[in-house]
């Protein structure tokens, strides 16, 4: 039994939910997108809240994927979703300019990253860049990008990383220190 997938989801004032086979469309006051969901998920709207069943008990989780998914969608729409990086290094530093993430990451050279459509991305101070959109997937997707430049290195602290994702320090090497 599916327990994400029984969950409903409440539809605000101003969304909308279509489905035609198996695209699902979810339309709100940021936005519109799109998503396939399986045919052997069925979908309900009741009462202003959006059902997931399914006739199959192979199919509880693409149930609770196709939940997920919508719900996901349904945010989006509506409230958008939005992840901060942090960029931690002696002289790293990263700004905006026109559609491209321009960043000084302890390479000879700067890093340039170009912004994909339908993403706003800011920098409030030259060590954060603030990502923001609809689409959850592109978001993400888009994040892990700008940390792949420099991925965090546990051993100093530098790089990039999520705000609020938990770090791990590890202590270098004692060899040569203390007793012989």
């Amino acid at each position: 039994m599916s327990r994400i997938g029984n969950k409903a989801i409440a539809l605000e004032n101003g969304v909308t939910f279509e489905r035609n086979g198996d695209v699902v469309t979810v339309t709100g006051p940021k936005g519109t997108l799109t998503t396939i969901v399986d045919k052997n998920v069925k979908t309900e709207v009741k009462d202003n809240e959006i059902h997931f069943t399914y006739d199959n008990k192979n199919y509880n989780a693409k149930q609770g994927l196709a939940r997920a998914n919508v719900h996901n969608m349904v945010v989006g729409v509506t409230k958008g979703w939005e992840k901060k990086l942090v960029i931690a290094g002696v002289g790293y530093k990263a700004q905006v300019v026109g559609n491209k993430i321009v960043m000084s990451l302890g390479l000879s050279h700067q890093v340039e990253v170009e912004i994909p459509e339908g993403l706003t991305v800011k920098c409030p101070v030259i060590t954060e860049i603030v990502v923001s959109g609809i689409d959850k997937h592109k978001v993400g997707q888009f994040c892990a990008k700008v940390r792949a430049k420099r991925p965090y290195e546990p051993y100093h602290g530098y790089g990039i990383h999520v705000d609020g994702e938990r770090l791990v320090r590890k202590v270098g090497k004692a060899a040569g220190k203390g007793k012989k």
